[in-house]
């Protein structure tokens, strides 16, 4: 991994931005991998950054064994890894710029008050004029007052998106109670910073599209290219499908099996299993699919059945 400075240069920036809440499992290694392909064959950066804005839920040992496996699987970031936990300048900033715009507003609402009124947030709080304290502790959450949000937008992959979950027009927080910034703020605000013109993500994700696309539009920013892929999945003894995450206890991608996951990941893409050669080393193996794979070779189902046994992953052949 080149160890240098995270400006990079304009045209084709992408990135890989994983959790520490859990060992890197097969699921996002199909996202690594996807998006590691989809930047390089775009002569395009390739970055890593560790989403631990989260910090009570982040556990900060797991982020060697998450940087180790990208590396026992070929996948070598081109700059400087970023910490979302040593980003709280940054998101103060960009938190103050909302403020400027009059697009912020403090909300004392809980959870349990929320669903109470419906299944998502109503906008309770929008005209109640609460104090709105960015830089104080204890503090009232604060959220993003939605105007034109967009609820369509264009994936490279899916085509013309129009979403219908009630969720994606919320008016979401951007910094909780507690004072931790939250996911949308911190992910827009780093991919802004740092040039990120393409995101390969999961379909698990597609849904927050429009709040990022809002934000973007607030910040004066022109969003990035979004390709959504399918999401890996197994059964989980029961005959019902979950999808591999961390939440879900899904088995980390293990060292000795790299080659073989690669080639799972590759099923995941769009390749016939059978078709895929056996590789000696996870190199031919992204060299391979590098000249191969094209995006246009997604499958078009969200979801996609894997086979785990004894915590090793499978093809479902």
């Amino acid at each position: 991994m080149a160890e240098q400075s995270n400006k990079t240069s304009k045209g084709y920036v992408g990135r890989f931005a994983p959790s520490p809440t859990g060992p890197l499992h097969l699921g996002s290694l199909v996202c690594a991998l996807a998006s590691y392909l989809h930047a390089k064959q775009h002569n395009g950066t390739w970055l890593v950054r560790i989403e631990d804005i989260d910090e009570p839920r982040a556990q900060q040992n797991l982020v060697p064994g998450i940087l180790e496996s990208l590396v026992d699987h070929g996948l070598e970031w081109d700059a400087k890894v970023v910490f979302q936990s040593k980003r709280h300048a940054i998101y103060r900033q960009y938190l103050s710029q909302l403020d400027k715009l009059k697009r912020l507003y403090a909300c004392a609402c809980t959870r349990q008050q929320i669903k109470s009124r419906h299944t998502y947030y109503d906008g309770h709080c929008r005209d109640l004029s609460l104090p709105l304290a960015l830089n104080s502790s204890p503090r009232l959450a604060i959220r993003f007052l939605q105007t034109h949000l967009p609820l369509s937008f264009v994936d490279e992959h899916l085509g013309q998106q129009n979403i219908l979950d009630p969720m994606a027009a919320e008016d979401p927080v951007l910094q909780r109670k507690d004072g931790i910034y939250a996911y949308h703020l911190a992910v827009v605000s780093d991919d802004i910073e740092q040039g990120v013109s393409n995101i390969v993500r999961g379909y698990d994700l597609i849904n927050t599209t429009p709040i990022h696309l809002a934000l973007y539009k607030a910040f004066n920013h022109e969003p990035p290219n979004y390709l959504h892929i399918p999401i890996a999945v197994a059964n989980n003894g029961k005959f019902e499908r979950q999808k591999l995450s961390k939440q879900n206890l899904a088995p980390a991608v293990k060292k000795q099996q790299a080659i073989a996951n690669m080639r799972i990941a590759l099923y995941c893409l769009g390749f016939d299993y059978q078709q895929v050669p056996k590789f000696s080393t996870v190199h031919q193996c992204l060299a391979w699919a590098l000249e191969h794979w094209s995006s246009n070779m997604l499958p078009k189902q969200t979801e996609l059945l894997v086979s785990i046994k004894n915590g090793v992953y499978s093809a479902p052949y």
